[in-house]
């Protein structure tokens, strides 16, 4: 037999389920095999073993890996409304009058979203701190092995959800900025940009909470006695650094204004035409998305110490 088709059963028998079977068989069945190669098998074993023992240590948050993390979610989110602006408002999908769906008395959105959620909790999306149901009744256990997720927030993280806050300024007040009148009948699309939409802003939102961790950590003097007070607008006053929302404001505008442009290799004639509104998408920051993060800092906040 030749040494490569050894070498692929012995991998094979090594990392198969039949992993019992591999130590008599590499012995009598591939004597060519040099010691090498067990070496090198077993140094690789270890440091898998290793990667998952180092995979368990909890993670320390810094400024720095929220802001990047911030910022990636920028991208996300300028991606996601360029998707939906593909479609027009397809304003059927919200409306409860429109009911096709049998012994379903919702919208037909809130069927397409319970019914995503249920299959997503299945596979452990919600096992994440980072991931927010939009209907966490509905949601099942795991089936899949769970994956670990550092313990960096407070216990009671988990008690704080503001979806439907979100919902409600999504459907009425930002679909018509970011999507024109009319239905072009592809309602699957549609919902899928939405929920997409829907799903970055509330991570983003809800990123808050690690945003006040990571404050409370390096300044605890600074938040504890409005936090023994519960003080929410001592620490809404804490929390806004006005600079900042400026810069993040300016930032946003920026992006979409490359992100959403229509690009030609002929001319610059649509250099200033872009997808969606840059300037709508830094009102949105400004208008609900830092709002509503700082509601969810301050919720956090004040259960940290208890």
């Amino acid at each position: 037999m030749h040494y490569k088709i050894q070498l692929y059963i012995f991998l094979f028998l090594r990392f198969s389920p039949f992993e019992e079977l591999w130590f008599p068989l590499n012995l009598h069945t591939f004597p060519s095999l040099s010691l090498s190669l067990f070496s090198f098998i077993h140094t690789h074993k270890n440091r898998q073993q290793r990667s998952m023992s180092n995979s368990k240590v909890p993670e320390r948050l810094t400024l720095e890996s929220v802001r990047k993390s911030l910022i990636t979610q920028e991208d996300t989110i300028i991606f996601s409304l360029i998707e939906r602006a593909k479609h027009p408002l397809n304003s059927r999908l919200y409306n409860p009058s429109w009911n096709v769906i049998p012994g379903f008395s919702g919208t037909v959105f809130e069927y397409f979203v319970k019914e995503t959620e249920t299959i997503q909790s299945k596979v452990g999306r919600y096992e994440s701190p980072k991931e927010h149901p939009f209907f966490p009744e509905n949601i099942s256990k795991p089936v899949f092995p769970p994956c670990y997720h550092p313990s960096v927030l407070h216990p009671a993280a988990k008690s704080i959800n503001i979806n439907k806050d979100i919902w409600d300024v999504y459907i009425n007040k930002l679909l018509p900025q970011f999507s024109a009148e009319g239905d072009d009948g592809n309602y699957a699309t549609t919902a899928t940009c939405d929920l997409q939409c829907l799903q970055a802003l509330s991570r983003r939102i809800h990123y808050g909470m690690f945003v006040a961790e990571v404050k409370f950590i390096d300044a605890p003097q600074d938040y504890s006695p409005a936090i023994h007070a519960q003080d929410r607008d001592a620490l809404m006053k804490l929390l806004t650094f006005e600079s900042v929302e400026e810069m993040v404001k300016k930032r946003v505008e920026k992006k979409t204004m490359l992100f959403a442009q229509d690009v030609s290799i002929h001319n610059d004639s649509n250099k200033e035409k872009t997808k969606i509104d840059p300037c709508a998408v830094s009102k949105l920051y400004a208008d609900w998305i830092m709002p509503l993060t700082k509601h969810v800092q301050v919720e956090y906040l004040l259960r940290r110490l208890y």
